[in-house]
């Protein structure tokens, strides 16, 4: 599980982790602050500049163990309009959406990439697609405070007090299934045939821009 990368492991996977982070939360600030909560916009975190969003400790983490975290943008759902729980699952859902935007997208320009002819240039291209996926799937997982569990306690009827305790611990709860191999199997699941989706994707970018240039 651990592991010292190597430099050049750095430099091809700084893009896609900082690409995937920073549009997440960026989306989160979004949607709140088009859902009637200004408190993103007002602590700076309504930006694309990676900087505010990223988290030192949590960048390190992602290269070393492979687990880590940017910084949390912070939401009153108090202050968002409508119905609240509706408001706060679609503030929720739109960093995993993005991250899977962001993969589609790569995966239907991977065909332009390949004209630069650097290997370089196409690692750097799937693991922008690969980080993407597994942000997205990892963040709907339905565990607080993760966003499948905000999501979830938006679908399910009453108070849900049992998930604001569990947030407390969710954590704990993502280690332990982390480092049996629990979490792997499942994210698995749902990964592997999005990442064949983005193969196909892929294959029909190549074919096209092949054919134009």
């Amino acid at each position: 599980m651990f592991s010292f990368p190597s430099p050049y492991d750095i430099a091809i996977l700084l893009p896609a982790i900082v690409i995937g982070l920073t549009f997440h939360e960026y989306a989160h600030a979004w949607a709140a602050d088009k859902l009637g909560d200004p408190t993103a916009r007002y602590m700076g975190r309504l930006t694309l500049n990676p900087v505010p969003h990223i988290d030192p400790i949590g960048l390190i983490m992602l290269f070393l163990f492979k687990f880590g975290w940017a910084k949390p943008v912070p939401v009153n759902p108090v202050r968002l309009r409508g119905n609240m729980r509706r408001s706060m699952m679609l503030v929720s859902v739109a960093g995993p959406a993005t991250n899977i935007i962001i993969a589609t997208v790569a995966s239907l320009f991977f065909g332009l990439i390949l004209l630069f002819e650097s290997i370089h240039l196409v690692h750097i291209m799937n693991n922008i697609i690969l980080i993407n996926v597994i942000l997205a799937i990892f963040n709907l997982l339905p565990v607080p405070p993760l966003d499948g569990g905000k999501i979830l306690a938006g679908l399910l009827p009453g108070e849900q007090t049992w998930l604001i305790y569990l947030e407390q611990y969710g954590v704990i709860v993502i280690l332990l299934l982390m480092f049996t191999g629990v979490l792997a199997k499942v994210l698995w699941l749902v990964i592997g045939p999005l990442l064949t989706v983005m193969e196909t994707l892929k294959a029909i970018s190549i074919g096209i821009f092949g054919i134009i240039f």
